[in-house]
């Protein structure tokens, strides 16, 4: 094995310290450095460890959260269908409750030699969890790009809609139709996008209603979870303390909330107003039809890919955040407020 290190070494123009670190996947050395070790590998017969060898399989990999949520299919499928343009092969993996974690998941396709790998809506975006699982996977030698979530302690491309801007978008079309009550309901607290839109929810509410951060916390924001039984919770109590309007953050939770409106003998938008986020597949055909924010899925999902395909082919993209504006569709959930409402 000395002999070994020293030959790849003298061959590499590295130490042997060096060496080491590649062949066991440590963090801490330069991509450039990493690529001349594994090139001296090949060029003095060696074989790559099992993690190292040539991704030339053409696979690549994509974990979501889950399936039950339409975004993430309809994101899948454009995500999918531009790696196959590109000769590439999607491999889809799905976290479920109880089933495999994303650092399981991740294990998979690297032992499967994916080329690459997307996270959607990851623990990248979770405020909580520790990044250093990105970095352990950035000493592998594996390219990545995140979706949905940025951490300042990942040093990777990002893909992200604008959340804050989606809810000054939300905000100001609901309080042109006279709603000044406007409730938010999302996910919990932790994660970036429900930070943003919360930060972009605040700021529009001030401008417009001239509230402070605190009463807009306690009275217009309600944490909840990203379902349709999360939706209905939140949105009732957002309509307990007055609220003639609701803005979800994800049509499941939109319709949700039009649940529990009905359950008040509220029709939607009648007495209250409801607007959802993504413009998920057959949101247009609900009753009503829901006015919505769209997420640019389709510039998103290709962005995606061929930041990910720029980091294989060894022209890494800026480890930045590349930002996608979103669109408000107006369509039959949202409606001017009754003046006793207002």
């Amino acid at each position: 094995m000395t002999a070994r290190l020293a030959d790849i070494a003298a061959q590499a123009g590295v130490s042997e310290a060096t060496v080491s670190r590649v062949l066991n996947g440590k963090p801490g050395v330069a991509a450039a450095t990493r690529q001349s070790v594994l090139a001296a590998l090949d060029v003095l017969g060696y074989e790559r460890p099992v993690r190292l060898r040539r991704r030339s399989a053409g696979l690549v990999g994509l974990i979501t959260p889950e399936l039950e949520n339409p975004i993430f299919p309809a994101l899948a499928q454009v995500i999918g269908q531009a790696l196959t343009r590109q000769g590439y092969t999607p491999v889809l993996a799905t976290q479920t409750p109880g089933g495999s974690t994303e650092d399981e998941l991740t294990e998979m396709l690297v032992d499967r030699g994916v080329a690459g790998i997307i996270f959607v809506s990851g623990l990248h975006a979770d405020t909580t969890a520790d990044m250093g699982r990105y970095e352990q996977l950035r000493a592998q030698g594996v390219p990545f790009v995140l979706v949905d979530g940025f951490s300042p302690k990942v040093r990777a491309p990002f893909i992200s809609p604008d959340d804050r801007a989606a809810m000054r978008l939300a905000v100001t079309h609901l309080s042109s139709l006279g709603h000044t009550r406007i409730g938010l309901a999302l996910g919990p607290r932790r994660f970036v996008p429900v930070q943003r839109k919360i930060e972009g929810f605040t700021l529009s509410m001030r401008e417009r209603f001239r509230l402070s951060p605190e009463e807009i916390e306690t009275r217009f924001v309600q944490h909840s979870l990203y379902t349709l039984e999360g939706g209905q919770a939140a949105a009732a109590a957002l309509l307990d303390r007055g609220c003639t309007a609701v803005v979800c953050a994800s049509d499941m939770m939109a319709l949700g909330a039009i649940r529990a409106a009905r359950e008040r003998d509220l029709q939607v938008p009648d007495d209250v107003s409801v607007v959802g986020f993504d413009d998920s597949v057959l949101i247009a055909f609900t009753d009503p039809p829901l006015t919505t924010i769209r997420k640019p899925v389709p510039a998103m999902g290709q962005a995606a890919v061929r930041t990910l395909l720029e980091e294989i082919g060894g022209t890494p993209a800026p480890h930045s955040e590349f930002v996608f504006m979103p669109e408000l569709v107006v369509r039959g959930s949202t409606a001017s407020c009754r003046p006793s409402g207002a």
